[in-house]
């Protein structure tokens, strides 16, 4: 966060994602299934995810964001 406020580790106890710890989530449904992309604040690598419609929002998410920590981890 850039508030000052310490970054709260996602379940799991793992960091947050990136030197800022800012992530932007893009949301697109189409048909029967939702496309998820998650952005790093710092870098702009982006990851994609796709699941059913019925998946939360907060599943697809944290699908998301660990797929982009084990991308930035890579690099």
């Amino acid at each position: 966060m850039t508030d000052g406020r310490p970054r709260t580790p996602l379940k799991g106890g793992a960091p947050a994602v990136g030197a800022s710890g800012e992530v932007l989530f893009e949301f697109v449904t189409r048909g029967g299934f939702v496309r998820c992309a998650a952005i790093d604040g710092a870098t702009g690598v982006e990851v994609v995810v796709v699941g059913p419609t019925n998946a939360s929002q907060e599943h697809l998410k944290l699908i998301a964001v660990r797929k982009l920590r084990l991308r930035l981890a890579a690099e």
